[in-house]
């Protein structure tokens, strides 16, 4: 969309994208560590599971709003496009190519902390997991913050 070159040209629209993203990162950062969930749930999960079904849509509708996926088969999948082909057809078969081994990937992750979940359930779990967590994003907020321009 233009957005890099008009970072690249503009000392000021840089300046106020990286002080805006460092102090999200600070701000985000300073509530982990000052204020650590209790449990993994969410607010709106706490008066029971979540369904599948529920579960599903929040995740699909994530990566649907998520410009990255969008930019990632703009600008990676052709390089896999033999001339000759239908573009759209062959573009459609990477992307659910794509999708599958996303699937898989994250079943075998599911089924590899499946016997985390009790470890990782445990309140102290989710409070230092937070934290370091939180610490990590001031780290990389002072980090942009101290950066300089390209």
């Amino acid at each position: 969309m233009g957005l890099g070159v008009i970072l690249q040209r503009s000392e000021v629209a840089y300046t106020v994208l990286k002080s805006a993203g460092a102090a999200y990162l600070l701000w985000v950062g300073i509530k982990l560590l000052t204020k650590p969930r209790q449990s993994f749930q969410s607010k709106e999960d706490s008066g029971g599971k979540a369904s599948g079904r529920s579960a599903f849509a929040r995740g699909l509708l994530t990566n649907l709003l998520n410009p990255k996926v969008g930019i990632f088969y703009v600008t990676f999948l052709p390089q896999f496009i033999p001339a000759g082909v239908a573009l759209s057809t062959y573009s459609f078969f990477l992307a659910c190519i794509h999708v599958l081994l996303t699937v898989v990937w994250f079943g075998l992750l599911i089924a590899a902390t499946m016997p985390l979940k009790n470890l990782l359930s445990q309140p102290s779990t989710v409070k230092v997991l937070d934290r370091i967590t939180g610490g990590i994003f001031i780290a990389f907020g002072l980090k942009i913050v101290a950066s300089s321009p390209p």
